[in-house]
C-alpha cells in the first residue's frame, strides 16, 4: 500500500470536530464513496479504499441513501425489448 501525505490547516480538524485519525478515516470513506458513485471504481475497490469490507461499505452507502447498484435504464430498456 502506498502512503500519501496531505497538508491540512489545523482549523479543519477543529471545524469538523475530528482528530487526525478520524479525519483520515472519513476522508478515505468519502473519497471511496464519491469515486464509486462516479463509476470510477468497483464496489470491491471502493471498500478497500474506505478501509472497510464490502458488506460494511454497502451498509455505509445504504445509510447515506446512495444507490448501491448503477442502473443504466436506457440499456435495461434495450435488453428488455430484445
Amino acid at each position: 500500500m502506498s502512503t500519501v501525505t496531505l497538508e491540512m490547516p489545523e482549523s479543519v480538524f477543529a471545524a469538523l470536530h475530528l482528530g487526525k485519525v478520524e479525519f483520515t478515516k472519513k476522508l478515505r470513506q468519502s473519497a471511496a464513496t464519491l469515486w464509486y458513485q462516479q463509476g470510477l471504481i468497483s464496489q470491491e475497490r471502493a471498500a478497500e479504499v474506505a478501509g472497510l469490507d464490502r458488506t460494511d461499505f454497502l451498509q455505509r452507502l445504504a445509510s447515506e441513501e446512495i444507490d448501491v447498484f448503477h442502473v443504466d435504464f436506457e440499456k435495461l430498456e434495450q435488453e428488455l425489448n430484445y
